[in-house]
């Protein structure tokens, strides 16, 4: 048995896990990174962020060449796409995001070791590794960052053949011909739009009453819309069951949850995508006094340390919604208290979120029914992108940015956008709610024309009763 002391020991290398890490060492903190996968940067890395995005990038261009070229006076050739040079660019970007994470560790002074990490009391990590002895880390303070796994539906399991989860969808051999996607949270939604874009007729269930159910309202109605024009059959408020596996394809039978009338399904493939589940089943938190509800979740303080003083927890294996950047955010907070530096609790109500279809859906802040549910009186704003001149100089006239105001008090409540590249404008929102700019405030700020900003301004204006051009 080898052993290492340290003064922190972080377990997995995710965007939660790195960022703890590299942020421990340069707080000046003998560090330890433990990672179980050859390369780093966890799930969203790997297998979930940076690859998706990657195919919905190839998967938006191929739409541009085979349907919008023309109307922007371009001829385009004969098009065609080949699904091994698409799969192999998302191959390229993940290696090169990855290899970025390793320089990144590597100039903060962060050691990684290659291994499984397992907690075997207070302040003791075991780490069992290939081809070598087990080594024991001691550290003043540990991170556990192990990430997620995606969830299981009882009854239907995944085999990689005809049942898949995202990890096999991501690097399947080829297009299937149809598919039925089981879920229709962001990650349903964004591989029924990319499946669809390369020719897939694509089966969406959801046994919620709407997709994107977590969103608002509006923005889940928005999108429904806009992938029913595409062709994407949807059936919300449905449950799945019976799902049969034969030598030609797969069935399922939905029922209509709220009259219980039954429909059968059938496609080429089934595609899982019911959410995901923490990876804490063997992290060895039964030696220690940490408290783990009954859906293997960490509890943790606003600080993000368990009832085991020094232990910290972060990213998908805490009860906070299960988003990269968050995880991020969550390992500063974890880092600078793992230093013994000042931290603050994060503000869960302003956590952003996004969804890459086509259009983009993304939002910070409480939708209109939460705000409503809250108490709140409001006055909501919205202003359509077909108005604006910059989405129709990019045709893409479809979405909207609705502003949630509170009439009492002037603040802004939240902000929800579907439309072009929403999911990078919803950064001015981020920042207006995190500095605490009014409605009022805000809608003097000057944005530039023709942009898609001008959208946020024209809604903040609506929720003001100044609307103008709306």
């Amino acid at each position: 048995m080898t052993e290492r002391t340290c003064d922190l020991v972080v377990i997995g290398a995710g965007p939660g896990g790195y960022v703890a890490a590299a942020r421990g060492a340069r707080y000046g903190l003998d560090t330890v990174l433990v990672e179980k996968d050859d390369r780093l940067g966890g799930t969203c890395g790997l297998r979930g962020c940076i690859p998706t995005k990657a195919l919905i990038q190839s998967a938006r261009t191929w739409e541009l060449c085979r349907k919008g070229a023309r109307t922007f006076g371009v001829t385009v050739g004969e098009a065609a796409f080949a699904w091994d040079k698409v799969l192999k660019r998302k191959d390229l970007v993940v290696r090169k995001v990855s290899l970025g994470v390793a320089a990144l560790v590597e100039r903060s002074g962060v050691e990684v070791v290659r291994g499984h990490g397992r907690l075997d009391g207070p302040g003791r990590v075991v780490v069992a590794r290939e081809g070598e002895d087990p080594l024991t880390i001691t550290a003043a303070k540990v991170i556990l960052a192990t990430g997620s796994t995606t969830s299981r539906i009882p009854g239907i399991e995944p085999d990689g053949a005809r049942v898949l989860t995202s990890d096999h969808l991501l690097s399947i051999s080829a297009v299937p011909d149809s598919l039925i996607i089981l879920g229709a949270g962001a990650v349903g939604v964004e591989f029924a739009d990319v499946m669809n874009a390369f020719g897939c007729r694509v089966t969406l269930v959801e046994m919620l009453e709407r997709i994107i159910p977590l969103e608002d309202a509006d923005c889940s109605a928005e999108l429904a819309h806009a992938l029913g024009r595409k062709g994407v059959k949807i059936h919300a408020g449905h449950r799945a069951s019976d799902v049969s596996v034969g030598a030609d394809g797969v069935s399922a039978r939905l029922t209509d949850v709220a009259s219980g009338e039954e429909v059968t399904v059938t496609a080429e493939k089934l595609l899982v995508a019911a959410g995901r589940r923490p990876v804490t089943d063997d992290l060895g938190l039964d030696t220690v006094d940490a408290v783990v509800d009954r859906r293997g979740f960490v509890q943790v303080d606003g600080l993000m340390e368990t009832a085991v003083p020094g232990l910290f927890a972060i990213g998908d294996i805490v009860a906070t919604p299960q988003l990269a950047h968050l995880a991020s955010a969550e390992a500063e907070v974890a880092a600078a208290r793992a230093a013994g530096r000042a931290a603050a609790p994060l503000d869960l109500d302003r956590v952003p979120g996004c969804t890459y279809t086509s259009p983009e859906v993304a939002s910070v802040g409480l939708s209109e029914a939460e705000a409503r549910a809250r108490g709140h009186e409001i006055a909501v704003g919205r202003y359509e992108f077909a108005a604006l001149g910059k989405a129709s100089i990019l045709n893409e006239p479809h979405g909207f940015v609705k502003v949630v105001k509170d009439t009492e008090t002037g603040s802004v409540l939240g902000v929800h956008m579907v439309g072009p590249h929403v999911t990078d404008l919803i950064a001015e929102a981020c920042v207006a709610l995190g500095a605490g700019l009014d409605a009022e405030r805000w809608a003097r700020v000057i944005h530039p024309h023709p942009t898609l900003s001008e959208a946020v301004a024209e809604a903040l204006h609506a929720a003001n009763g100044e609307a103008l051009h709306g």
